[in-house]
């Protein structure tokens, strides 16, 4: 697949795949190839993740890797900066088209939970959330990340579907994907995600995505699914 370097009035950029339209706010750079060669275009020319804005304002930049994109067959799981999530928490769009209009309250919490880890230093590129956007209409279906970098092996996953997203497969398919590149980086053996007992719909959908129960409880007596290798 070809991809495309695109950026958007933030002079944030990103990687997308050639054939699919852009997401709203971002248009499309002359750099086109494998995503690792605009990956290697981007790291050449864009050191900082954070806005022209900021960045301007900054007297001495931070060096930030670019978002990570991910793709399905009706997804695209596009990492969020942390000054997109700080937007987020406060129930702004960050530029993109939400299905219900804005974010979920679910979705700002998971927002806020990145802002401090990266106002903290303890943020790492990849293990953050990721909005999830529709190939058809480039909408945001909903969220999806990590509680943080992998720990003794393992990586904890959450997700949020937007209400009027939902039935369609779309969490099942997006965490699918993400699992399975959390195992793909060094030391990560397992991927975990946890919820209540009455909450049948979740429990579904990490079944479906190939999750296994455990039959030990995690904290505050949730039910624990595990995905490995």
């Amino acid at each position: 697949m070809t991809h495309a370097v695109i950026v958007n009035t933030r002079q944030q950029y990103a990687v997308w795949p050639s054939r699919s339209p852009l997401p709203a706010g971002w248009e499309s750079t002359d750099w086109t190839g494998t995503e690792q060669a605009c990956l290697d275009r981007i790291a050449e020319v864009w050191s900082d993740g954070r806005p022209a804005p900021v960045r301007r304002a900054a007297a001495e930049d931070a060096a930030r890797s670019a978002p990570q994109l991910l793709a399905t067959d009706r997804l695209w799981l596009r990492e969020a900066l942390p000054e997109e999530a700080r937007e987020i928490t406060g129930g702004q769009t960050a530029g993109l088209h939400w299905v219900g209009g804005a974010p979920s309250a679910e979705t700002r919490i998971a927002a806020k939970m990145l802002v401090r880890a990266a106002d903290a230093g303890l943020h790492q590129p990849g293990w953050g959330m990721y909005l999830l956007l529709s190939t058809e209409d480039a909408q945001v279906v909903g969220a999806m990340g990590f509680h943080g970098p992998p720990a003794d092996g393992s990586a904890e996953i959450g997700f949020d579907l937007a209400e009027a997203a939902r039935g369609r497969g779309y969490a099942t398919e997006a965490l699918r994907e993400l699992a399975h590149w959390a195992l793909t980086r060094p030391g990560v053996r397992t991927v975990v995600a946890t919820t209540t007992e009455d909450n049948r719909a979740s429990q579904a959908v990490m079944e479906r995505a190939g999750f296994t129960l455990l039959p030990e409880r995690g904290a505050d007596d949730l039910l624990v699914y595990r995905f490995a290798h």
